[in-house]
C-alpha cells in the first residue's frame, strides 16, 4: 500500500510541478505528517526533491528530472480503458483520437494485460442517459469544446423556456459537462456564472478575443454546487397528499428522485385502510398536477386548494369521457379535458 502510495506521490509531483505538502495531502487522501514521511523516503531512495520556503513554497523535482515509472498494474489498466465513452467523445469531436489513444496503450501493455483491458468492452457498457430519451441533438457542442480549451469568447444565440424566448450573450466558455445524457456549458456572462444546456444552443460563432480563465475556478466543485442549488431552489413548494402503500413504493419509478425521496421520508404510518399521508415538494401546481396524475386514483390530494382544483376538475372531465352508465356516455359528445 505504501509503495503504491509513492509511486502516486512521485507521479503528482512530476504532472504538476511545485506542489504544497497539503495539496498533496488531499489528492493521496492522507495527512500532511504522513506526507512528509513519504518526501523523506523518495529522498533517501535517490529520487531529487527539493522544499522551496516562503508563501509559494512547496516541493518539487529537480529540474528535467523524470521518472520512466510508468508500469500499469491489471486493475488500473482495466479501470482505463472502462472508463472510456465512445458516444460523449464522439459528440465532443473526439472518436478517432480516443480510439488511436486507446489502441497505443493496448499496444503498449504486455500480452496479458491487453487481453484483459479487451475483455472490458466486451462485458461492461455505459448507457448514460435515462429510458425513454433520445440522445438530444448538440450541432454546437464541438465548437463550444474548442473555445474551452481555446479560452475564446463566443457570441451565443440561445433559446429559453421564459420570454424573450431567444435571446444572444457573449459569454467566456470554462467548461462543458455532461449530465444524464444531456449536456452543459459551463461560462462566464458579464460578472455571472451561467450554465447553458448546449442542445438549446441555437448558434455559436467563436470569436478571435481570448478570455482569462480564473486560476481557482474548479469545474467540478462548481457543478456539485449549482447542482445542489439547483435541485434545491427548483421545488419551491409544497403538497401534502394522501395515498396507498403501492403508490408510494411506485414513486420512484415515475417520479423526479427529489420528490420521490421527499415524499417516502415525509410518510407517516398507513391506517387501516392502507392509506398514509405525506408532503411531496413540487415545482408549481401544473408540475404537481402532472406528476401526481401518474399514480391515477391511489393519490388524493389535500393542499394546496389551487393543485386539489385542479385535480376536482380532471375528475369530472374524465367522468364525462367515462360516465358509469354506458347509454350516457352515447348521449352525445363527451367534453374535452384540455379545460382542466
Amino acid at each position: 500500500m505504501r509503495a503504491s502510495r509513492l509511486v502516486s506521490l512521485l507521479l503528482l509531483l512530476q504532472t504538476r510541478g511545485r506542489t504544497t505538502a497539503q495539496e498533496l495531502a488531499d489528492a493521496l487522501e492522507v495527512s500532511v505528517r504522513t506526507v512528509y514521511r513519504d518526501i523523506e523516503s523518495l529522498g533517501a531512495a535517490g529520487v531529487p526533491v527539493y522544499a522551496d520556503r516562503g508563501p509559494a513554497g512547496g516541493y518539487r523535482l529537480l529540474e528535467g528530472w523524470r521518472t520512466r515509472l510508468t508500469g500499469l498494474t491489471g486493475p488500473e489498466a482495466e479501470a482505463l480503458f472502462l472508463a472510456g465513452v465512445p458516444g460523449p467523445a464522439a459528440e465532443l469531436g473526439l472518436a478517432s483520437v480516443v480510439a488511436a489513444a486507446e489502441l497505443k496503450v493496448r499496444a503498449a501493455l504486455p500480452g496479458d494485460l491487453a487481453d484483459r483491458t479487451g475483455r472490458i468492452r466486451q462485458r461492461f457498457h455505459l448507457d448514460a442517459p435515462g429510458w425513454f430519451r433520445h440522445p438530444e441533438p448538440v450541432p454546437h457542442l464541438e465548437t463550444l469544446a474548442g473555445a474551452v480549451w481555446e479560452d475564446r469568447l463566443v457570441r451565443l444565440r440561445y433559446r429559453r423556456w421564459r420570454a424573450p424566448r431567444e435571446v444572444s450573450r457573449t459569454v467566456a466558455p470554462l467548461g462543458v459537462v455532461l449530465k444524464a445524457g444531456r449536456w452543459y456549458l459551463v461560462a462566464r456572462c458579464g460578472e455571472q456564472m451561467r450554465t447553458y444546456r448546449v442542445g438549446a444552443v441555437l448558434d455559436a460563432v467563436v470569436t478571435e478575443e481570448r478570455h482569462d480563465r480564473p486560476d481557482d475556478f474548479d469545474l467540478a466543485a462548481y457543478w456539485r454546487e449549482w447542482t445542489a442549488r439547483y435541485e434545491r431552489d427548483v421545488y419551491r413548494g409544497e403538497a401534502r397528499i394522501r395515498l396507498t402503500v403501492a403508490a408510494l413504493e411506485f414513486m420512484p419509478y415515475v417520479f423526479p428522485p427529489e420528490m420521490s425521496r421527499a415524499a417516502r421520508a415525509a410518510a407517516g404510518e398507513p391506517g387501516p385502510d392502507g392509506w398514509l399521508e405525506t408532503t411531496v415538494p413540487i415545482e408549481s401546481a401544473r408540475h404537481a398536477h402532472a406528476e401526481l396524475l401518474k399514480l391515477g386514483a391511489e393519490v388524493e390530494v389535500l393542499a394546496p386548494a389551487e393543485l386539489r382544483d385542479r385535480f376536482t376538475a380532471t375528475a369530472h372531465a374524465l367522468t364525462r369521457l367515462y360516465p358509469a352508465d354506458a347509454e350516457a356516455g352515447s348521449a352525445g359528445a363527451p367534453a374535452s379535458p384540455a379545460s382542466a
